[in-house]
């Protein structure tokens, strides 16, 4: 069996005394540490409760963006910063990611815009200049949408109208954008009254759609009949009263624009709703042309040269335009393989008014074709006319002409041909042709010979009366130069001639005057025929003898 281990005797052990914990007040070095651990709090809940939105922006460049330093502005004021700028996945694009002011965040809706203002010039506006001291940062223009949102896409270019604007927005379509661009200006009675915001080409190909702002109070001048033009460049005719030159400013003819205007007689409509829908013409004579409502077909085949004639060419009748060529080509007759010249028009009957009529009904088709008729049988022809002398441009001429061949109205498809005659100019090449046929056929080598031997017959002739005739006919001549002064001897006055035929006047003047004395005594004494003169008692003659007495 084991010994038990012997266990040491430890000396007695106090028992320890529990003492009271002091309530001595605490240190002050420790209130420090806890005032800025508060302080640290209280500006951690503060920075957290008044940290703005987050938002990135998605651009195609990072020009004019840097990191802690491009500021983002609306008005001007400053609304946020950009945080990082870093690149898509792709490589393609940048993403701005930017941290906005807390009062901001309502202002971030789904047609929010973003944009990098930088120096630019575009068309006619030239904008952010301030930003070549200031340097680049990012616009804002506020939606109007309720939706959130926090991913953007930047624009490329600053939107030319912001929503804040008053105005309204509306649509044009036009074939072609001619010298226009977005930014230009939009005229009303030659006062710029708004802009051209955006324009695309359509789906089709077919054309362009532009959208235009018209600012207040303009805006309220657009009806349903409102017409609008290009006003680029200068619009210049001629005319009866002259040349005519339109233009709206100087701006215009350098750099383009559009104007509009409403006809008086829709100055009274309502104002044109927004988004409303309007064709772009080429200029002001065609926008403010009455629209037709009443188009009539015609087609027109011409057996000439058409050369000059163009699409949009005038019908005319007597000087009124009824029409527009509408399509020019060719077509063979399968019959004699004649090609022919076929010209479409679009004539409108409208414009052909019955007098002492201000209101009428409207014909019908027959009514209409019975009337073409009627006039083709009276001779209506079309006829190719020159129109400016010196482009050539031709244009179609309705009239009649009585000699013109009988013809009847026909219908090719929906439109109705019109019989043709030559044009004038037609004519008088074909005149001028057969003159010169004819001068051709002129057998004129033997009428040349002809001539030359009549020419020598006569110079031979010439000769013969120089030589033999010529002596004798001088010698008679100076016969007569005698004979001449002979006579001019015998007229002189101191001629014995003339000296004699006085004499014999006088004698015949004292017998004339004897034969009076004669006949007035026998109408005094007519018995003196009979018993002869008897002495008068109161006269004596020269032996003194009395004389009678008358």
């Amino acid at each position: 069996m084991a010994d038990t281990p012997h266990k040491p005797e430890l000396p007695d052990i106090p028992e320890a005394a529990v003492e009271p914990r002091s309530r001595r007040p605490i240190q002050l070095v420790w209130l420090i540490p806890l005032v800025a651990a508060l302080v640290g709090g209280w500006l951690a809940v503060k920075a957290i409760l008044e940290k703005g939105p987050v938002i990135t922006i998605t651009f195609n460049t990072a020009e004019g963006l840097e990191a802690g330093k491009t500021k983002i502005k609306y008005k001007d004021v400053e609304v946020g910063l950009v945080k990082s700028v870093t690149l898509t996945s792709d490589a393609k694009q940048v993403v701005a990611t930017a941290e906005l002011a807390k009062d901001a965040a309502p202002y971030l809706v789904d047609d929010t815009r973003f944009w990098v203002v930088r120096a630019r010039i575009s068309g006619g506006t030239v904008s952010g200049l301030g930003t070549l001291l200031s340097g680049s940062y990012i616009g804002a223009d506020i939606g109007k949408s309720t939706k959130p949102r926090r991913d953007f896409v930047g624009l490329e270019e600053p939107p030319i109208i912001t929503t804040d604007v008053p105005g309204r927005q509306f649509v044009l379509h036009s074939s072609d954008l001619g010298s226009l661009d977005v930014g230009e200006p939009v005229y009303f009675r030659r006062l710029q009254a708004g802009q051209i915001a955006s324009y695309e080409l359509d789906k089709d190909g077919k054309g362009v759609t532009l959208k235009i702002f018209i600012d207040a109070p303009y805006d309220r001048f657009v009806t349903a009949n409102t017409r609008f033009w290009h006003a680029s460049g200068i619009d210049m005719s001629l005319d009866a009263s002259g040349i005519n030159v339109r233009t709206q400013s100087i701006v215009s003819i350098l750099i383009g624009g559009i104007a509009f205007e409403t006809p008086l007689e829709s100055a009274d409509q309502p104002p044109a709703a927004a988004e409303t829908e309007y064709t772009l013409f080429a200029n002001r004579s065609l926008a403010l042309k009455n629209p037709e409502t009443l188009v009539e077909k015609m087609v027109m085949i011409f057996n000439e040269s058409v050369r000059g004639l163009a699409v949009g060419a005038p019908v005319d009748f007597r000087g009124i335009d009824i029409g527009n060529v509408s399509g020019i080509k060719a077509e063979i007759n399968p019959a004699d393989q004649h090609i022919n010249i076929v010209v479409e028009a679009d004539m409108y009957p409208e414009r052909l008014r019955e007098r002492y009529v201000q209101k009428r009904a409207q014909l019908s088709e027959e009514a209409r074709r019975a009337m073409i008729e009627a006039m083709i049988a009276r001779g209506l022809r079309a006829q190719l006319r020159t129109g400016n002398l010196l482009t050539g441009q031709l244009y179609v001429a309705l009239d009649f002409y009585r000699n013109a061949p009988k013809a009847k109205l026909r219908s090719i498809g929906n439109a109705v041909e019109v019989p043709t005659t030559q044009s004038s100019m037609r004519q008088l090449q074909e005149t001028i042709s057969n003159i010169a046929a004819k001068i051709d056929a002129l057998p004129l080598a033997e009428i040349g010979t002809d001539l030359r031997q009549t020419l020598q017959s006569a110079n031979k002739l010439m000769v013969r009366l120089d030589n033999e005739l010529m002596p004798e006919a001088r010698g008679a001549l100076l016969d007569a130069r005698k004979a001449l002064e002979s006579i001019d001897r015998i007229l002189k006055s101191d001629s014995p001639l003339q000296t004699d035929t006085r004499e014999a006047m006088r004698e015949v003047a004292r017998a004339a005057e004897a034969f009076r004395v004669l006949a007035d005594y026998l109408e005094r004494h007519p018995e003196a025929l009979i018993s002869g003169k008897k002495p008068d008692a109161g006269s004596t003659d020269s032996g003194g003898k009395k004389e009678d007495k008358k």
